[in-house]
């Protein structure tokens, strides 16, 4: 029982830097685009990087870049 002496404050404080967690992440808000962050990760952008790009006076079928496509879907 002089064990609880040290676990019911520990608890308490626990809980106490919980909420003030979560109250911070309101005012700072971190919950105000809730579906923006999982649509990005799951949009489908091929953007291919300016250094592998062709120049416009080469032809893309002599170079080994080619468009890619989607998985299991022939080209």
């Amino acid at each position: 029982m002089d064990v609880l002496v040290y676990l019911v404050p520990l608890a308490l404080g626990l809980g106490g830097l919980g909420l003030a967690a979560f109250l911070w992440s309101l005012r700072t808000g971190q919950y105000d685009d809730l579906d923006g962050a999982a649509w990005r990760a799951i949009m489908d952008e091929d953007k291919i990087p300016e250094s592998a790009r062709l120049p416009e006076d080469q032809d893309a079928a002599a170079t080994i870049l080619t468009k890619p496509t989607e998985p299991g879907r022939k080209s």
